[in-house]
């Protein structure tokens, strides 16, 4: 039997583009039939700089788009993705920006338990449909009991500081191989799609990728 195709997503789970990105390539891989796919996520941060307790979201988006409708222009087109890629975009509900680093930790271990993509789907879930804050230690506790962890389990891990140099290291790696944006898809390790393309872009990149 063949190998496995590996697809490696570079991500942040505040990142409204990469969880559209993901509901793309899941449309993708339904027309991917011939072969098996092996989704792995990386961590990225849009923002490092955001302190632990995370920020007032309103104040945060101010400061970084201004008061010139950029935001709002926005939100109306990632919201007119809603229908069409099953999401249920709440950007009002969203109080806080939250830093990332836990909630990729979170992706870890969920990793660990083969539970990645699970975990993954209920942190976007939560920010983008639900306004919970992800950077919040109980919240991210109930959020790893809905995708399948033990939620007390969690909770202590995230005390301590269990893969924090891990995952930042890997966003250095992301970097370094010239990562400046997200998502950013790497099939096969061989080729690379970036952004949240179209269903139909990501199928002929992974059929490129599977023939190479």
């Amino acid at each position: 039997m063949s190998q496995p195709i590996v697809i490696d997503i570079v991500s942040d789970v505040v990142c409204p583009w990469c969880y559209v990105g993901k509901k793309h390539l899941e449309k993708a891989l339904l027309e991917i039939v011939e072969h098996e796919v092996v989704i792995r996520w990386h961590p990225f941060q849009l923002d490092p700089t955001i302190p632990q307790s995370g920020l007032d979201r309103k104040t945060y988006m101010r400061q970084k788009f201004g008061d010139d409708g950029r935001l709002k222009a926005a939100h109306e087109r990632l919201e007119a993705l809603c229908v069409e890629n099953g999401i249920d975009f709440q950007f009002d509900a969203i109080t806080r920006s939250p830093n990332t680093l836990d909630a990729h930790r979170l992706i870890r271990w969920a990793g660990e338990a083969g539970l990645q993509d699970t975990m993954v789907e209920a942190l976007f879930q939560s920010y983008f449909e639900e306004g919970r804050d992800i950077g919040d230690h109980a919240v991210l506790a109930l959020i790893a009991e809905r995708a399948g962890l033990e939620a007390d389990a969690i909770a202590r891990r995230l005390e301590t500081d269990d893969d924090k140099d891990d995952i930042r290291n890997e966003i250095n790696e992301a970097s370094r191989i010239g990562v400046t944006g997200v998502p950013f898809f790497i099939l096969a390790q061989k080729l690379a799609v970036s952004g949240a393309q179209p269903a139909n872009v990501l199928i002929d990149a992974i059929r490129q990728a599977m023939a190479e």
